[in-house]
């Protein structure tokens, strides 16, 4: 919320800021794209749920805020994070605007299972749900997700994302299970899997998946530097 008030003994007119951070943490899980939710305990929205978010401390940089907040929801630290877009729309808070920006986050869901909480007193739970089965959220926080899935379809090519939500060494059937949920839609396995590998930054692996009841497939992982050079 942004507001002015008169300052007494200096008859100026100081402007306070109070702006949040709200975070869309996604994950991989059993074939689904999924996005972690807390079910709120006190007004606004009591009983709804929401996207992870928190007010910025007076003298925190907005960075540490998100890594302080993604590190609060899921035990990690180092998380891979995009910046989405600014909201303040005048409606988008009962108690008037208030101005958040909105990140998005990508954690290996072995990683997280059981470490997702409620880290304060307003959140009655933290939960995951999947992209395509969402109950409606306080706030605007379905404009956001809305947004970050856009953002994730109409970047795939040109981001880390997929192996974010991946092991580091993946077979590309798992790559492609990825592909598919981030864009809702199947693929054809021949297809994917030229193009993928034309890119030029998967590395084939000495190594196939091992503990499989079926023929075991090769290893992949992505070579970050070789990606970082053709989409600087």
């Amino acid at each position: 919320m942004l507001s002015f008030y008169r300052n007494n003994n200096f008859n100026t007119k100081v402007l306070l800021s109070y702006f949040t951070i709200d975070c869309v943490i996604f994950t991989f899980h059993e074939g689904h794209l999924k996005v972690l939710l807390t079910e709120r305990n006190e007004y606004p929205y009591k009983d709804w749920w929401a996207l992870p978010g928190f007010f910025v401390e007076k003298g925190e940089e907005m960075e540490d805020a998100v890594k302080r907040i993604t590190y609060e929801m899921t035990g990690l630290k180092d998380i891979y994070l995009e910046q989405l877009a600014a909201f303040a729309g005048v409606k988008r808070h009962p108690e008037g605007r208030i101005l958040t920006v909105a990140y998005m986050a990508f954690v290996r869901y072995d990683e997280v299972k059981n470490k997702v909480k409620p880290v304060t007193n307003y959140m009655r739970q933290a939960k995951w749900f999947a992209t395509s089965d969402l109950p409606e959220l306080a706030f605007d926080h379905n404009e956001i997700l809305r947004l970050a899935l856009k953002k994730l379809k109409k970047n795939l090519s040109y981001t880390l994302t997929p192996f974010e939500l991946l092991s580091e060494k993946f077979t590309l059937t798992q790559l492609q299970q990825v592909y598919e949920a981030i864009l809702g839609e199947p693929l054809d396995k021949r297809n994917f899997r030229k193009k993928i590998i034309n890119l030029g930054y998967l590395k084939e692996l000495d190594e196939c998946q091992t503990g499989v009841s079926y023929r075991a497939a090769r290893l992949y992982k992505v070579d970050r530097k070789k990606f970082l050079k053709l989409f600087p």
